[in-house]
C-alpha cells in the first residue's frame, strides 16, 4: 500500500526575529507502507508531536548548539523537521517492533515517519494515563524538569525556588497548580525589584527557561550557594541583541552555581523520574496541563505561538486519533 505523506519543512533559515507562517511549507511525497526484505526500518504513523522553543536554534543558519548533540543538529531548508513525539508502527523490519506497537522518540512534523537504525525510539507502557502524557509530563519535558531540579539544583527542605516560564495565567498557577505565588513578568518594569518583593529572604534555586534580563535579576537576588539550572533561553532565541549578563562578582562572592543541562544528561534517573511522577499524578500532587493543536497545518502556528505566550501548558500537535 502506498500513501501520500505530508510533512512540514522549513523554507528558509530562521535567524533573528520571531518565526512566521511564511517560513514553513507543506511537502508531499509518496510513501510505501511496507519494508523491503533485509531492511531494519520502522514506519510509523505519527499521533502526537512535541512543540518546543529549542527548535528555533536548529532552524538557524548557525548556532553553537548544532554540534553538541544529535537532536540539536541543524535542520536545513527543505529537510523534514523532527521532534520528540508518539507514533504507532504500521510496518517494521526490526524484530523488536511489530505492527500496532506504540513508540515514543524523534519523529517528523508529518503524518508518517520512517525510523532508521540508530534513531532514538522505544516502546512504552501508558501506565493508565492518556497517551499525550508520554509527550509531555512523562516524556522529555517531564524528565527535563525532574533532572534539572533534583539532579542539578539538589533542593533542601525550606529553600526558596523561582521558576521562569510561559506558564499561563497567575490564577492558574496559584489556583489549580498551587504555587505559593506568581507574577506576570510582562507587567513588571523592574524585574530586580519585583524579585526582591517576592523573595525578601532571597532565592536559593532558580530554574531558568528565559535567560537575558530574567537571569540577571535572579542572580542579583540569589542567596549564598544558590543554584541556577539553565534549561532554555527563549528570550534570546529570536533576538540576537539579547544576552544574559549576570553580575559575575555576585556569582563569585555568593558562590553561585550556574549549570546548563539537557534532558539526555539524566537518562540514568529515568526510572526514578517515572515512578516519582506517576505517584504524584495518581495522588493529585502533580497536574498535567496540556495545550494541544490538531492537524498537520497547525504546526507553524503552534510553534510561533510559543514565542508569543499563546500556549498554556505543554504544547503539542495531535495528528491522528489514538
Amino acid at each position: 500500500m502506498e500513501v501520500t505523506n505530508r510533512c512540514i519543512t522549513k523554507k528558509s533559515p530562521l535567524d533573528d526575529g520571531e518565526p512566521k507562517e511564511s517560513d514553513f511549507e507543506v511537502k508531499t511525497s509518496p510513501l510505501a507502507l511496507s519494508v523491503s526484505a533485509g531492511s531494519t526500518d520502522v514506519i510509523v504513523k505519527n499521533l502526537y508531536v512535541s512543540i518546543d522553543p529549542y527548535l528555533h536554534n536548529r532552524m538557524k543558519r548557525f548556532s553553537s548548539s548544532h554540534k553538541t548533540i544529535n537532536y540539536l543538529a541543524a535542520v536545513a531548508p527543505g529537510d523534514e523537521i523532527d521532534a520528540y513525539g508518539l507514533a504507532k508502527v504500521v510496518a517494521s523490519g526490526n524484530p523488536e517492533f511489530e505492527k500496532d506497537d506504540l513508540v515514543v522518540g524523534f519523529i517528523s512534523w508529518g503524518e508518517y515517519t520512517v525510523l532508521k537504525e540508530g534513531t532514538m525510539f522505544r516502546k512504552f507502557d501508558p501506565l493508565g494515563f492518556p497517551l499525550s502524557y508520554q509527550v509531555g509530563i512523562l516524556g522529555f519535558s517531564g524528565l527535563t524538569a525532574y533532572g534539572g531540579f533534583f539532579e542539578v539544583c539538589k533542593p533542601k527542605k525550606g529553600e526558596r525556588v523561582f521558576v521562569s516560564a510561559a506558564s499561563g495565567s497567575v490564577t492558574l498557577l496559584k489556583g489549580k497548580l498551587r504555587f505559593d505565588d506568581a507574577f506576570n513578568y510582562k507587567e513588571e518594569p523592574d524585574l530586580k525589584s519585583t524579585l526582591k518583593k517576592y523573595f525578601p529572604d532571597g532565592i536559593d534555586i532558580y530554574f531558568d527557561n528565559v535567560g537575558a534580563e530574567m537571569l540577571e535579576a535572579a542572580v542579583e537576588n540569589m542567596n549564598t550557594f544558590g543554584r541556577v539550572a539553565v534549561c532554555g533561553m527563549i528570550s534570546e532565541y529570536t533576538d540576537a541583541g539579547k544576552r544574559a549578563a549576570p553580575n559575575m562578582l555576585d556569582v563569585v562572592c555568593k558562590r553561585i552555581k550556574i549549570q546548563g543541562f539537557l534532558a539526555a544528561d539524566h537518562m540514568n534517573v529515568y526510572s526514578d523520574f517515572i515512578s516519582t511522577t506517576v505517584d504524584h499524578l495518581r495522588t493529585g500532587n502533580l497536574q498535567a496541563v496540556e495545550d494541544i493543536s490538531c492537524g498537520l497545518e497547525s504546526f507553524p502556528s503552534a510553534f510561533i505561538g510559543l514565542f508569543r505566550g499563546h500556549n498554556t501548558g505543554k504544547k503539542m500537535v495531535k495528528l491522528a486519533d489514538e
